[in-house]
């Protein structure tokens, strides 16, 4: 059993890739979450992973030359985790792109960041195996995260960075605490207060996933 993709979708996906897909069966298998059927995306997914960890490892090699490897290994990581996998993946309108079975759909898989992501990988993969590599587009879709890290603060996220500066001036460390949640079970978003004892001060923030709320707050 396969899909299929609509024109005007994969247009868009292959415009915002920079990329044309020679093979479109090889494009729908990357787009093909399992729930569709037996030829679905997680072989594409398995191979995308090391193609990304070492398109991304390439990039930071090359624009941080003077920072050491626990720093870039920090960042690397940070960088192909789910989160901004889920970002890159909406910015390429995923969501309408996935191939999904009738009850993933309906239970609002094509808004999973997981499912999402995975996705992403694929694609890279599909695209690895036709091209041979996939740098150009790591580098296209990883370009605004990459303008705005900041070398000072080279592999660390924000709650890193908090944390260590509150340490430095020997203040008591943040604590994080759910004040809602939205949405059913498989599609909910958080809201997650950050409060500082000294100085006294909170702050709100929102995300798909209880870590990413914290980032964010």
């Amino acid at each position: 059993m396969t899909g299929t993709i609509r024109d005007s979708i994969r247009h868009t996906l292959e415009g915002r890739l920079g990329y044309r897909f020679q093979s479109e069966a090889l494009l729908v298998q990357a787009l093909t979450h399992r729930s569709h059927g037996r030829q679905h995306n997680e072989r594409l997914e398995f191979l995308g992973d090391s193609v990304l960890n070492c398109a991304v490892a390439s990039l930071l090699y090359a624009r941080f030359a003077d920072s050491p490897e626990g720093a870039l290994s920090r960042l690397r990581a940070n960088l192909v985790k789910q989160d901004p996998l889920h970002d890159i993946a909406c910015g390429l309108s995923l969501p309408d792109a996935l191939i999904l079975g009738e009850g993933e759909r309906k239970s609002g898989g094509h808004r999973r960041p997981s499912i999402l992501a995975d996705a992403v990988e694929a694609l890279l993969g599909a695209i690895f195996l036709e091209s041979g590599f996939a740098a150009a587009v790591v580098e296209r879709l990883y370009q605004p995260l990459l303008d705005a890290i900041d070398p000072h603060e080279l592999g660390k996220d924000a709650k890193t960075r908090l944390q260590e500066y509150l340490q430095g001036h020997r203040l008591p460390l943040p604590r994080y605490q759910v004040v809602a949640t939205h949405g059913q079970a498989h599609d909910q978003r958080f809201d997650v207060e950050c409060q500082l004892d000294k100085p006294k001060l909170s702050f709100e923030g929102s995300g798909e996933s209880r870590r990413k709320a914290e980032q964010v707050a």
